[in-house]
């Protein structure tokens, strides 16, 4: 499958599973919402999570989307990188979480400041995955 159609497919979606690799070498699975943006889909992720460790360690990872009501699915195999975790609420990661929740709820925060705040107590960083190949099966 092109990974151009699988990411056309998915950026009508924000709900997929996000399988990582364990130290030994067992997966890891977590739901996530996503944003996509240019072709990388875009996580908010806490540093002290499996998935966060698990990818500090090794990259790898596959982003499973599917559509239960129309019986279609794609897995993206790819890699992610990881922005700083949040320690100010003006920094860059801070930033980036803001148009993340923009993006995603397609609104503004009511308060921001409380937002940006949070972001930072609970360690929070952005986590992008870029696809390199995809499989599935899209109908419809």
């Amino acid at each position: 499958m092109k990974v151009s159609v699988a990411i056309e497919w998915a950026a009508g979606r924000s709900l997929g599973v996000l399988i990582t690799i364990r130290s030994d070498g067992r997966p890891q699975s977590s739901d996530i919402v996503y944003d996509l943006d240019e072709g990388t889909f875009v996580v908010s992720v806490t540093a002290g999570r499996a998935k966060t460790a698990n990818l500090r360690r090794d990259p790898r990872a596959v982003l499973h989307v599917s559509d239960a009501a129309s019986w279609s699915y794609v897995s993206f195999d790819g890699t992610v990188e990881l922005a700083p975790v949040a320690t100010d609420p003006d920094d860059a990661t801070c930033d980036a979480l803001v148009r993340y929740y923009e993006r995603v709820t397609g609104k503004a925060h009511p308060d921001w400041e409380d937002y940006r705040r949070a972001m930072v107590d609970e360690r929070r960083l952005v986590l992008c995955f870029t696809p390199r190949a995809a499989t599935g099966m899209i109908r419809g």
